[in-house]
């Protein structure tokens, strides 16, 4: 999407959020008509991420998951956002994401990231544990070793059909993983936590300390935030309400549960107030005149190159009237006609 907004692409991550009273499989099923819609509209990339075990989210095979959205589509570019690279091998992995790039060339992304389950019991079902983290940034290194065919780890090993293909890669991250994708020559994703001053710090030295490679020959920073647009700024606010209660109640009792209607909402006191406040901070909200430059800000602020907004809420239809109120925003009089 090339934007008369922001001045940057716009993309979407769906994390596949499950709404109370549904079925996990329809909220799968929610997101592949979801990246149709995210395409008709102009967005410029559509990205899924992985989670195990939680109630309120249904995304958990990314890279399945991409293939379906990608058989679906017809232009608009579809990855990951991303896959947990400890909780895979990064042979897997690499046959994976050159499994899609040979079916749908010139329109996979590989966002990859560093978490593991967020449970002792998910990471033993999954069989990998918080020191496999600490082995990021070699993995890494071995996966895209598959791709040029000079990986060390295992000589005389091939990760067709990804061997000789190019993905762009790109890695979800903070401090350390900042530092690594700029070693890399990698894309760069990150959200503004800590406020927009030290997302900017971060950037800054990602850029300062930034390698080129053949798969990024510059810096590349994707800066993600949850983005509502509606009539009024009362009714934006609200539709940010579901996901941040499902994160309140994650802090507070450990588990993120499917979204509720707004109305649902309790009204929080205490230290759920603060959480909920928390979770608000930083989002965008509010009315097309009032998210404009809000938008504005964030990229002069980041120094960001591509927004990837992150906004679920109950109510799919209000969802998409909201992306689709950012998508007229950020278009112009050609999204005036979507």
């Amino acid at each position: 999407m090339s934007t008369g907004g922001p001045g940057v692409p716009l993309s979407i991550l769906d994390r596949s959020s499950t709404r109370r009273g549904q079925d996990t499989a329809e909220a799968v099923r929610d997101t592949v008509r979801f990246a149709r819609q995210a395409e008709e509209l102009g967005y410029h990339r559509f990205w899924v991420s992985e989670h195990h075990s939680v109630p309120g989210v249904a995304g958990s095979a990314p890279t399945v998951l991409a293939a379906a959205i990608a058989g679906a589509t017809d232009r608009i570019r579809v990855g990951t956002g991303g896959v947990m690279l400890p909780n895979h091998q990064p042979l897997v992995v690499a046959e994976q994401f050159g499994t899609l790039e040979a079916l749908f060339p010139g329109r996979i992304d590989m966002g990859l990231g560093r978490s593991v389950g967020f449970t002792g019991g998910v990471r033993a079902a999954l069989g990998h544990g918080k020191a496999d983290a600490e082995r990021f940034g070699e993995q890494v290194r071995e996966l895209l070793g598959y791709f040029t065919g000079e990986q060390p780890a295992h000589p005389g090993v091939h990760g067709f059909p990804a061997e000789g293909l190019r993905v762009p890669a790109f890695v979800l991250a903070t401090g350390a993983g900042a530092r690594l994708a700029a070693e890399l020559g990698l894309a760069l994703v990150l959200a503004p936590v800590g406020g927009t001053a030290a997302t900017a710090e971060r950037v800054e030295r990602y850029r300062r300390e930034f390698r080129p490679s053949p798969l990024w020959p510059c810096p590349y920073v994707v800066v993600s935030s949850a983005v509502a647009v509606a009539e009024t700024t009362e009714r934006a606010r609200a539709l940010l309400l579901p996901e941040a209660w499902s994160m309140v109640e994650s802090r507070t009792r450990g588990v993120f549960p499917p979204l509720r209607p707004p109305s649902a909402v309790p009204e929080p006191s205490g230290r759920e107030a603060e959480l909920l406040e928390q979770a608000l901070r930083g989002q965008l909200y509010g009315t097309p005149d009032e998210v404009a430059p809000a938008l504005d800000r964030l990229v002069a602020s980041t120094g960001a190159d591509e927004l990837l907004i992150t906004m679920s809420t109950y109510d799919r239809a209000e969802m998409l009237d909201s992306y689709t109120r950012l998508a007229r925003l950020a278009l112009g009089e050609r999204g005036a006609r979507l």
